[in-house]
């Protein structure tokens, strides 16, 4: 078992945050009436995507009727349902869609994790859990730091809990620290491999923002072609039938 296999199996265990616990395991035991026949997650959520990827995607947090149901980032919700066509449609998914673990989907070159792992009541964490929570996204990044190139952090919320892992795991942040917004840009010098880190800004894939046309299928396809280019992979390329950049 590699250190990424070790890490994502020790998150799926955690207990520290006793509301985030209670909850994720609430909306486990009762459901949602269209998913009645499903056996919920109800677990922690690790990331996923290969573990030699160039290109992160940090998000905000599971939602308690897609990845608390399906164990596996963005899989069986509304964000996930726009966040995977722009990823196939750039060269960086196998499929379009994504419904659950076992649905045979592939990610190029890119991986996608949260800077909390349990599904928040409304969709909220509270900044203690997510600081209790960072200390998982700092092990990761430094898991990657060997490949990793590119971010893309959806929302302002990842925004403000990515840079200081991102300093605990090497990288230098500026000061003052950059503010969030849709198409930021910013190189972090330095990281544990000695090499620049792009990190780009991305509203979320939240329906709030994607119903009301804040953020369209063009505005996200464009960040991510970016930050793909950045990661030295090649968006728009062949994804159907194409070999992985790494193991998924």
């Amino acid at each position: 078992m590699d250190g990424l296999s070790e890490l994502d199996e020790r998150i799926t265990g955690c207990r520290a945050c006793p509301r985030l616990v209670d909850w994720r395991e609430e909306v486990a035991r009762t459901k949602r009436a269209a998913f009645a026949d499903w056996t919920y997650w109800g677990r922690p959520v690790p990331g996923f995507g290969p573990h030699d990827a160039s290109l992160l995607i940090i998000g905000l947090a599971p939602a308690a009727h897609g990845a608390n149901r399906t164990g596996r980032m963005f899989t069986g919700d509304r964000s996930g349902e726009f966040l995977y066509p722009a990823l196939y449609d750039v060269g960086l998914a196998s499929r379009p869609t994504a419904v659950s673990a076992d649905d045979g989907l592939t990610l190029y070159g890119t991986r996608i994790t949260s800077p909390v792992h349990c599904a928040p009541p409304e969709n909220k964490p509270t900044t203690e859990e997510r600081d209790t929570c960072r200390s998982w996204l700092v092990s990761e990044l430094r898991l990657l730091a060997p490949t990793l190139k590119s971010v893309v952090v959806l929302g302002g919320f990842g925004w403000q809990a990515a840079l200081p892992a991102f300093t605990a795991a090497g990288w230098q942040v500026p000061r003052p620290r950059p503010a969030f917004g849709h198409g930021a840009h910013v190189v972090l010098p330095g990281g544990p491999a000695g090499e620049g880190l792009d990190v780009f800004g991305c509203f979320h894939v939240s329906q709030r923002n994607t119903f009301t046309g804040r953020l369209t299928p063009t505005m996200l396809r464009d960040v991510l072609r970016t930050a793909a280019v950045e990661a030295g992979l090649h968006p728009d390329g062949p994804a159907q039938g194409a070999a992985p950049y790494g193991d998924s």
